[in-house]
């Protein structure tokens, strides 16, 4: 990598205007998520004019893919949070060793779960909550996507590491290039073709091929880390950081992954199909609304761990307080919105009138605690980018595990289906009274 390069992107992370800083980091994040959860929201809606059990399966299904996107944020976080305080420290060569293996290691896990997937394909579908009438469209879905695993999770952590070196440009084209392609062949897929889910999942795959290659060449640009075989060291050091690092973003994926097979499960139990489709469009509907939040908190991630690993801990903590601060205002905004309309945003998903009725109750309770979210959000990721890997795991585990499962299991047992609505909210406010504790001592360490 050019030295001058280097050296310009130091004084940048180090010496700009925090604010100026996060607000220009985040453009590229903020677009980066909001046409990634947009082309989610495009399966969703795409399969939706095929059937109710087809909008089930692909819920169905969503849950693992999570878990495909836990292994490539496990890997990312743990490596990229790393390689950038190496980076604010002047610590060049581990930065280069560690974005290598944090890659080898996403790929091979990747081929690890699409080897295991195809042998378990029908047992898998049942586990994760495919009931008999939609057992056929969900095997055809997640057959589809299982062959794309190794690149999803291989390009998760490139788009991660070139974010924490404040590349967040070359982060941001290989993400949306994926998804505004997926939204194009969607249709074609799905009805031109007559594939039907299959195409849905097709589409999903061959996308995610693009980004991989798209984000793999920009590892070669500017100042950015080169990825190279040579450098790859699968030793204990490594192997350490990226689980301290990673394991907040495994443990909140894969609790977001197991919460929506429990969801799926009760929702199914109680109420059928109608049901599992309703909250999978609200997860869905949510998915997106905090991926602004996440793509301004993506933005606050690099100057959190350069200027920790520079020693500039006042410019973390400003940092922090910006991003709550504004990111609280934006949600309550977006909430208000979003529960007046919450009948017309399901609807757009699924004219079922069962579907509706469920869905938009569920978005409309989600709607009351989503304010709450930043404070969580913003805690979760500044304790993971400075390390800090007991007590990020902690707040990471908190909103869709620790909290989320024990409310589900009473609130259903008590309430039926009003408890299932009400669990995610329930679990957003003691999430939120966890998350504050947690950050304080933090700020009293540095």
């Amino acid at each position: 990598m050019p030295q001058t390069a280097l050296q310009e992107r130091h004084e940048y992370l180090t010496k700009t205007s925090v604010k100026k800083l996060i607000c220009v980091l985040s453009v590229p994040t903020i677009i980066s998520m909001m046409v990634t959860n947009l082309y989610n929201m495009a399966d969703t809606f795409f399969v939706g004019r095929i059937s109710t059990q087809a909008t089930a399966a692909v819920g169905v299904v969503l849950p693992f893919m999570n878990v495909i996107q836990a292994i490539g944020f496990f890997c990312g976080h743990g490596s990229g949070n790393y390689v950038s305080r190496k980076l604010g420290a002047g610590e060049i060569d581990e930065a280069e060793e560690m974005a290598s293996t944090g890659f080898a290691l996403a790929f091979l896990l990747g081929l690890a779960i699409l080897a295991l997937g195809l042998l378990n394909l029908t047992r898998l579908s049942v586990m994760l909550g495919a009931t008999d009438t939609i057992i056929n469209d969900t095997r055809d879905y997640l057959s589809v996507i299982l062959i794309g695993t190794p690149f999803m999770t291989a390009q998760l952590v490139i788009n991660n590491q070139l974010r924490f070196q404040g590349a967040a440009f070359y982060a941001m084209v290989g993400l949306v290039s994926g998804a505004i392609l997926n939204i194009f062949l969607d249709p074609i897929f799905i009805f031109t073709f007559g594939l039907g889910v299959s195409g849905a999942a097709l589409a999903t795959i061959l996308s995610q091929f693009v980004s991989f290659f798209i984000l793999f060449y920009g590892t070669t640009k500017g100042a950015n880390i080169n990825l190279h075989l040579r450098k790859i060291r699968m030793n204990a050091h490594y192997l350490l950081e990226i689980v301290n690092g990673g394991t907040p973003s495994l443990a909140r994926n894969a609790l977001i992954s197991f919460s929506s097979i429990l969801l799926n499960h009760t929702a199914g139990t109680i109420a059928g199909d109608a049901a599992i489709a309703g909250m999978s469009v609200v997860n869905r509907v949510m998915l997106f609304a905090n991926s602004a939040l996440i793509g301004f908190g993506q933005g606050y991630q690099p100057v959190c761990s350069y200027n920790y690993g520079a020693q500039l801990y006042d410019r973390v903590k400003e940092g922090y307080k910006f991003c709550v601060l504004y990111g609280t205002l934006f949600l309550i905004a977006l909430a208000c919105v979003s529960s007046f309309l919450s009948e017309e945003i399901v609807r757009f998903f699924r004219d079922d009138e069962a579907v509706i009725l469920i869905g938009s109750v569920a978005l409309r309770w989600q709607m009351f605690t989503m304010p709450l979210n930043a404070t969580i959000v913003l805690s979760n990721m500044m304790l993971q980018s400075i390390g800090k890997g007991v007590r990020a795991t902690i707040t990471a585990s908190a909103r869709s595990g620790i909290f989320f499962i024990p409310a589900i299991l009473i609130l259903s047992r008590l309430y039926g289906l009003t408890g299932v609505e009400l669990a995610q909210p329930v679990a957003d406010v003691f999430a939120f009274l966890l998350a504050i504790p947690l950050t304080r001592s933090v700020w009293r360490e540095m």
